[in-house]
């Protein structure tokens, strides 16, 4: 999945910024504030879209690939089907997908990589080997051959990104843990008989878990490209649900005739990938730690 921050930049010191200062960077970090924007705007009409948009499933056999109009604002596709809503309501279950898929991962590379890097030793080497064996693989490679393996839709791509997604999680907290563990408050932390549980949650954790969100973040690109280029091959959402993937592979004969019908899909791809790519960045100027 994508490559994390530099881990020195969480070791400069132990505190958070407060809340002036947070409020401040929110304020002066123009990729949070876009990225937000953005990403808010298309889980709103994600959510409140199906609301008053006709059925996404719905045929209207006398507008058969038809353009643009009043009562269908984006269109039609070959079934007749509105084409505004199937991508509204695309937009629903894609995120819905990712952020769900994401979960198993967040909280298995964290517990993972934290343990490795605090504790280190034999387990330390055997979440090593298996982080060296699973990204001697391309990561879509991988999750396709799971979910192929497994089975096509919703559950097989959770199972297949649990299988495969902790692994940039626990790599990045391992490296940050490596060196906070080394800092001055840490070790004294430890030598004056603070319990080892505390010094992990008041301690590293804080650190850690920073390098995770922003990671997360920009993870959600990663795992939406997955979840559409499974729906594309067929093995993601399966039909009659609408998914952008599957609305790609549908209209992808028109392209040189109503070519709006395979690019409106893949321009929502485009800018939801923007969204979150934005505020992964913002987020990593709001959060940095400063002495």
């Amino acid at each position: 999945m994508s490559a994390g921050l530099d881990p020195a930049l969480l070791a400069d010191d132990q505190p958070q910024p407060d809340g002036q200062s947070l409020a401040r960077r929110v304020r002066s970090s123009p990729p949070f504030i876009a990225g937000s924007a953005l990403v808010l705007a298309i889980v709103l009409i994600a959510v409140l879209g199906p609301i008053w948009l006709p059925s996404p499933t719905a045929q209207d056999p006398n507008a058969l690939l038809a353009g643009p109009s009043g009562s269908h604002w984006l269109g039609t596709d070959q079934l007749g089907r509105d084409t505004l809503s199937r991508l509204v309501s695309a937009a629903g279950t894609d995120l819905r997908i990712a952020i769900t898929a994401l979960i198993a991962p967040f909280v298995t590379g964290i517990v993972l990589g934290t343990i490795a890097g605090f504790f280190g030793g034999w387990f330390d080497t055997l979440v090593m080997r298996v982080i060296d064996v699973l990204i001697a693989f391309p990561f879509y490679v991988l999750v396709i051959a799971l979910v192929f393996v497994v089975g096509a839709g919703e559950s097989g791509i959770y199972v297949a990104l649990a299988i495969v997604g902790w692994v940039t999680y626990a790599r990045v907290v391992r490296a940050v843990t490596l060196v906070v563990r080394r800092q001055d408050w840490v070790t004294a932390a430890r030598q004056g008989g603070v319990p080892t549980w505390r010094v992990i949650v008041r301690h590293v954790l804080p650190h850690t878990l920073t390098q995770a969100v922003v990671l997360l973040a920009s993870d959600m690109v990663v795992v939406i490209v997955a979840v559409i280029t499974l729906g594309y091959l067929g093995l993601g959402v399966q039909a009659p649900t609408p998914d952008w993937g599957s609305m790609i592979f549908d209209n992808q004969n028109f392209i040189t005739t109503l070519w709006w019908l395979p690019a409106e899909p893949g321009f929502a791809v485009v800018l939801t990938g923007i969204g979150f790519a934005l505020l992964a960045d913002g987020i990593a100027d709001v959060w940095r730690v400063r002495r």
